[in-house]
C-alpha cells in the first residue's frame, strides 16, 4: 500500500512542477476544411521541412487525391528523391547523418500535430530569438535550447528577446524572457509569416489524421441513422407488448 502511496505523491508532484512550468500558447485558429490555406500549407511543408523531417505515415498519391494535386504535380511539387507517387514521404537524409549534423535525428512530421497539439506547433514556429550562444545562434522560448535550426528566418527576420528580473518564492532573482521584439526584418510581415505557419500548421494537422473530416461526415449520417433506427425499434417494442401492458 504504501509503494502505491509513493508513486501517486510522486505523479501529483511532476504534475504540480510541470503545471508551474507551463508557457502560454498563441490559439492557431486553422481550418481543417479550407482546402486552398491545406494547399499553400503542403507546399510549404515540402519546401521548408520536408528536407529534413520525414512524414513516413503519409503518401503522395493521398495529398493528390485529397488535396486536388495530379501527378505531374505531386512530382514538381513534393518529390525530390526520385520517389514514386505512391511512395511514403521518406527524406533521403540518413539518422548517422542527421546526428552528425543536428545531434539528433529531426522527428517524423506525421503525427507531430496530434502529440504536440496545433496551437504548441504555431507558437513554437513564431518563438524563435537570436542567442548567440547555442550552434546555429537562435533558441526558442517554447522549446529552450532546442537543436533545430530556425529554418524561417529569412521570411520571419530575427527576434530579440526582452528580459525582466523576478524574484521567487524562495526570494531568489532571476531573469526571464518576457517577449520578444523584432531584430532584423524578414521578407514577409508579422501578419504574412503568420498566415504562412497557421496554412502550414492546418497541413501538418490535415496530415496527423487524413481521414478526420470524411469521418466526421460519415458519423453524423451513423447517428442520424441509429436515431431513426431506434425510433423504428422503439415502435416495433409497442406494437409486440402492448398486449402485455
Amino acid at each position: 500500500m504504501k509503494h502505491y502511496l509513493l508513486i501517486i505523491s510522486l505523479l501529483l508532484v511532476s504534475g504540480t512542477v510541470g503545471a508551474a512550468e507551463r508557457y502560454h500558447l498563441d490559439k492557431a485558429n486553422i481550418d481543417p476544411v479550407d482546402t486552398e490555406s491545406l494547399r499553400r500549407g503542403a507546399v510549404f511543408f515540402a519546401n521548408y521541412c520536408f528536407n529534413c523531417h520525414a512524414a513516413a505515415l503519409m503518401r503522395y498519391n493521398r495529398i493528390g487525391r485529397d488535396l486536388g494535386y495530379d501527378e505531374a504535380q505531386l512530382e514538381s511539387l513534393f518529390i525530390f528523391t526520385g520517389a514514386k507517387v505512391g511512395d511514403l514521404m521518406e527524406i533521403a537524409m540518413q539518422p548517422e547523418e542527421a546526428m552528425r549534423w543536428f545531434g539528433v535525428v529531426p522527428p517524423d512530421l506525421s503525427v507531430v500535430s496530434r502529440s504536440r497539439g496545433v496551437d504548441w506547433i504555431y507558437t513554437y514556429l513564431r518563438s524563435f530569438y537570436k542567442d548567440d550562444s547555442r550552434p546555429w545562434g537562435v533558441n526558442n522560448t517554447v522549446f529552450k535550447d532546442v537543436a533545430m535550426p530556425h529554418v524561417l528566418w529569412e521570411l520571419q527576420g530575427l527576434q530579440a528577446p526582452q528580459f525582466d528580473v523576478i524574484t521567487d518564492k524562495e526570494g531568489i532573482q532571476r531573469q526571464v524572457i518576457t517577449g520578444l521584439a523584432p531584430l532584423e526584418p524578414g521578407k514577409l510581415s508579422t501578419d504574412q509569416y503568420d498566415a504562412a505557419v497557421r496554412d502550414l500548421v492546418n497541413y501538418l494537422h490535415y496530415m496527423g489524421e487524413p481521414a478526420k473530416q470524411s469521418r466526421l461526415q460519415l458519423g453524423k449520417w451513423v447517428l442520424l441513422y441509429l436515431l431513426l433506427f431506434f425510433v423504428v425499434v422503439w415502435l416495433l417494442k409497442k406494437e409486440y407488448w402492448k398486449d402485455v401492458h
